[in-house]
């Protein structure tokens, strides 16, 4: 069973430390088996924070130590301002040695940083820290307006709701599709936002501005087996092509055809995992077209064919 060590630092943010907790245990393997076990390792007894209050203290019966030995080592947010305690860095540091993944919410990047993880490394951080974070690790290649930074063993987030996303894709990258869009569904997450994607997102009330997508996103899911043009998805949103160009990139961040293409691929991750359906088919499926077109997006988004794919996480 993969092991994630939640490590918690002096002053670690509440919710950023809920999130890898609540994510991770809804992984689960088809004889409902759990895929992952989560260790919440403290120092003795800590403040977790809540913005500028310290609402409660933690408690565990993981300590700091029990983070060496783990597979994945997640460091939430902790206070900017402040330099991380230095036997945790010591921990990172060691951890990062073995071989373990180290992944961090939010501003738990500045532990990173301090640890020597992210030199000659790009990592995000909340927008809100990139330039601090910028300035005081300049070795450190900072890109403060997407999501979540994928650089290997070592990853960074942005703010909470990135952590979420990032937490999605580490499951993704161990499981596959199918077990992260299982949590997501539990989790009433929307559907996959890449590491790619802005962070400067704007989400109107829904049904009260008109610029609400919701309607137009579901549909475009439900007709991912069809020719789309940019044209057919303005008429379904009764926009013209700029307004739906301009409402789109506030709301989802990217163009109307760059998240169509990314739901496409998603879908045919699924289609591989959970059918034998041959490749031109998923192809056809997913309004790819053809094998040679599938196996072109699939490798730029996933990084590998659809047959690697296939074997290595087709749930039986």
């Amino acid at each position: 069973m993969h092991t994630v060590a939640v490590l918690a630092l002096q002053g670690v943010s509440a919710l950023d430390l809920a999130i890898p907790c609540q994510v991770f245990v809804l992984a689960v393997g088809t004889d409902g088996t759990p895929l992952y076990e989560v260790r919440v390792c403290v120092d003795r007894e800590m403040t977790a924070t809540a913005g500028p209050t310290e609402p409660f203290r933690l408690t565990s019966s993981w300590s700091w130590d029990d983070a060496l030995d783990a597979d994945t080592v997640v460091v939430p947010g902790i206070p900017a301002h402040l330099p991380p305690d230095e036997r945790g860095v010591r921990i990172l540091r060691t951890a990062a040695a073995r071989g373990a993944r180290i992944a961090s919410i939010c501003t738990g990047a500045f532990a990173l940083a301090h640890a020597g993880l992210l030199e000659g490394r790009r990592a995000t951080t909340h927008w809100r820290f990139a330039d601090a974070l910028a300035e005081r690790f300049p070795g450190t290649d900072v890109d403060p307006s997407v999501l979540y930074i994928d650089e290997g063993q070592v990853l960074t987030s942005a703010g909470i709701a990135a952590g979420l996303d990032l937490c999605l894709h580490l499951m993704r990258r161990d499981h596959g599709a199918a077990v992260a869009a299982a949590a997501a569904r539990v989790l009433v997450m929307p559907p996959q936002r890449s590491g790619g994607q802005a962070q400067f997102i704007e989400y109107p009330t829904p049904g009260i501005d008109s610029g609400d997508l919701g309607e137009t996103l579901r549909w475009m899911r439900g007709k991912l087996a069809e020719p789309l043009s940019l044209a057919d998805i303005a008429t379904h949103a009764m926009m013209s092509r700029r307004s739906l160009a301009r409402h789109f990139r506030a709301q989802t961040g990217t163009t109307p055809l760059r998240w169509l293409l990314a739901q496409r691929v998603q879908r045919a991750r699924e289609l591989l995992e959970t059918t034998d359906l041959p490749l031109g088919r998923v192809a056809e499926a997913t309004g790819l077209g053809s094998v040679e077109t599938l196996r072109h997006h699939f490798a730029r988004q996933v990084g590998t064919t659809p047959s690697a794919y296939r074997a290595a996480f087709r749930r039986r």
